[in-house]
Parts: C-alpha cells; structure tokens; sequence
C-alpha cells in the first residue's frame, strides 16, 4: 500500500477522501495549509477557520491519522491575492482557484508531501484519472458532472498528476454525503464552501476597494458606437455579460460587451452584438502532449458554462486561436477556456482580450 498525504481542509469531500483511504489500509496522513486572510480576520480564510481545523484534526483523530498545518500565508498572498489584484487591475476577471491549485496545494503541499515520504497526495476534487500503456497520466471528469472539476485542475502537469490520487471523483454527491454519515464523520452536514477563501465571507468590491481602489472607481457607460449611456461604479463590479445592475435604461436588454480600462468606461450593447465566434488563449497548459496541428474539441469558458464545439489551432507551444461554431456569450478575458475530448481534459489557458470589440 501507499503513503498518501491527503489535503484536509475540514469540509466533506476531503474528510471522506481521507476515510476512504484509510479503510483502503493505505498509510494517510492529513494535511492542511495555513492561508492569507486581511489583517484583523487572520483565523476567518475559508480554507482555514478556526472551526475547520477543528473539525479536520477530529477527522484525522477519528481515524488515527496523523496531521500536519503547514504555514502557506506568504507564498499564498504572493501568488494568489496579488493575481487576483492585478487581474482586476487589467480590466479581467480572474479565478484565483487555479493558482491556488497550480502553485500552492500542487506546489507547497505536494512539495511538503515529498518530504515526508508521501507516495502520493489526495484531495476531495470530483476528478478522476486514468493511465495509458505510455505512461501518460490522462486527467478525466469526475462521475458526478454537476459536481465536475476537471476545469479548476486543468493547469496540472504530468509530474503533479503521477503524483496525485481523488477518492471521491467516482462517487455521486450525494453518496460522498451518505459516506460520510456512514463513517460517522463530524462534517457530514457541513455545506459546501462557495465564496473566495481569502475575502473571509466579505464582499469582493469591498477587499479590491481597500487593496485596488482604481479597479472600484466610477467612470462612463458608453455603447459601441461611444454613445455615453450612464455611469458604472468600477469596472471590477461587472462581468462580461451581464444585463442586470447596469443601471441604464432601454427599450431593449442590454449587456456587458468589453471593458475599456484605458478609458475606464464600461462598453454595453445588445444580444446581438454579445456573441463572438474567436478568441485568443494564451498560458496554455497541455496535460498531454502539444497538438501539432488544428482540432475540433469541446471549449468551456468559465466553470458553471456548458462546453461548446470549436476548432482550436495551437499558434504556439502555450497559445492557441479558438474558433467556436456558433456565438458565445460571456467570454471574459482572465477566465480559463478548457478543453475536452469526452470525458478527458485535454488542458486549457486563459482568455485574452480581443483587439476587437
């Protein structure tokens, strides 16, 4: 059996991960990250509350495991927070999950891990993987697609992945849930994380106003044509996309269409002007190997999005040209477009904004 140190942060998924385990008879031991919180709520980061430790050092003493915090706080606001600021900064709307997933429990941790002897590393990611007669480690959509996270952890490498185990990607929610009363675990009925960690249960406008207030400040709504329709309250406070709040009023639905940072207007048009066939994509992470030539794949371009056909045409080893076969609303520069093949990820980058519109 293996040494597998499982990434514990006191909620259901990863409790049962570590259970799972366990009862496997592999050698576990938990493991848990120390994260940056603003000054004043240093115990409040959703990764780490007081009442999350708590609860996984029980799990952990549950099953005579032992735990190990880890202090990630500066490398954390380094890589992280600062991304999150500068993303915002550039008029793009980031996801600050995948540098946490890349540099930090892929990076800190696992680093940690090898430390300790560990084999292996789990999480209570809904992924799974797969390995093929050449050794290459495919990364697949977990069973549960409502729960699917095979976006968030596209940015993996095949070393991360060799390393890497997921207990709970081919269980249902729901039976990961019935697992958990089943083990007796305290964080059965604990509900899911849904905010930012870092912003402590706050506001995101209110933590960019203190740390990037030029990302909060008011400026022109203007149409595509430079029409000024109103007033916006910071770029920062708007999506690609979005109709309601804009506080414009007009016979027809308007939507977010671009944001002009070096105007700092905020660009809103009609549906019809909202789709778009292209995009670049540039920080491309390949899970497998670099794609020579053009392909058609599905494309997800943000998380909660349903995958849409496009033929992808590599233009470098980490940028590619996306051409989509019908319109799609939404794309925001600073989220990840994704890539699959079925049920393999294939990898993915993040959106860049079009010269264009």
């Amino acid at each position: 059996m293996s040494k597998i140190i499982v990434a514990m942060s006191g909620g259901v998924d990863s409790s049962v991960a570590a259970a799972l385990l366990k009862e496997q008879g592999h050698d576990v031991e938990g493991m848990m990250l120390r994260l940056w919180s603003q000054p004043g709520k240093e115990s409040e980061n959703a990764c780490c509350t007081l009442e999350s430790v708590s609860l996984a050092e029980q799990v952990a003493q549950q099953y005579d495991i032992p735990f190990h915090a880890i202090d990630a706080t500066q490398p954390f606001h380094d890589i992280v927070v600062n991304y999150f600021l500068e993303s915002y900064t550039l008029g793009e709307t980031p996801n600050p999950c995948l540098m946490c997933n890349r540099h930090i429990r892929w990076g800190i941790l696992l680093e940690e891990a090898l430390k300790l002897g560990a084999d292996f590393i789990a999480t209570g990611h809904y992924v799974q993987t797969r390995k093929k007669q050449d050794g290459e480690i495919e990364l697949l959509r977990g069973v549960d697609i409502g729960k699917d996270q095979a976006y968030v952890l596209h940015v993996l490498t095949q070393k991360q992945l060799r390393h890497s185990v997921f207990p709970v990607g081919q269980y249902p929610k729901s039976e990961i849930r019935e697992l958990a009363r089943k083990f007796n675990l305290p964080v059965a009925e604990k509900a899911d994380s849904q905010d930012l960690c870092f912003l402590s249960g706050g506001d995101y406008r209110d933590f960019l106003r203190e740390y990037a207030p030029k990302t909060t400040e008011p400026g022109k709504i203007i149409n595509s044509v430079g029409r000024v329709l109103g007033e916006h309250q910071g770029l920062a406070s708007y999506t690609i996309g979005q109709r309601k709040g804009l506080g414009v009023s007009s016979p027809e639905p308007l939507y977010v269409l671009k944001k002009d940072i070096r105007k700092n207007a905020l660009i809103i048009g009609s549906a019809d002007e909202l789709g778009q066939k292209e995009m670049g994509v540039n920080k491309i992470n390949w899970i497998g190997i670099l794609p020579k030539t053009t392909f058609r794949a599905q494309v997800k371009i943000r998380y909660g999005a349903n995958e849409a056909w496009a033929e992808i045409a590599p233009t470098s080893a980490t940028q590619a040209q996306i051409t989509f076969e019908s319109p799609q609303r939404g794309i925001s520069p600073g989220q990840a477009a994704v890539f699959y093949d079925g049920e393999i990820c294939l990898g993915g980058g993040i959106i860049q904004a079009s010269e264009g519109k």
